[in-house]
């Protein structure tokens, strides 16, 4: 007699929905404009990103950012950066380091506390590095 399959019972959460989740809470704070989960080879996982930007191009051009300004701090001998921070006049792009496999990039309104931003990226790369390995 074949093995019955057993029913969850709760319905499984993929891990791109969990991310997702975790980039909406994110996102949800205000100043945090838009916010994606992407590979250290610049290939997206999950994202809440307005509709006007290309998600892909946004993904691979942060994870080249922040490699390269990983590379430059590293070549001064010195530990890898917590984060970087590029800013204009329009916006701020934040990325961060979620474990080995995974970059936090968040999209942040120019006028933004940046105390409160960094406290709550810091928390969501954590669930993000827990939920990546």
């Amino acid at each position: 007699m074949p093995e019955e399959i057993k029913q969850p019972t709760q319905p499984e959460t993929s891990k791109k929905e969990v991310l997702t989740q975790i980039l909406k809470k994110l996102t949800s704070t205000g100043d945090i404009e838009g916010a994606a989960v992407i590979t250290r080879d610049g290939l997206l996982i999950a994202s809440e990103l307005s509709s006007g930007i290309d998600a892909d191009t946004f993904a691979a051009m942060s994870a080249t950012m922040t490699g390269a300004a990983e590379t430059a701090v590293q070549e001064l001998k010195k530990s890898s950066p917590d984060r970087i921070i590029v800013e204009s006049s329009a916006t701020k792009l934040i990325t961060a380091g979620a474990g080995e496999q995974a970059i936090l990039a968040c999209i942040v309104n120019p006028a933004a506390k940046l105390g409160m931003i960094l406290l709550e990226m810091k928390k969501a790369t954590a669930a993000i590095e827990k939920e990546v390995k």
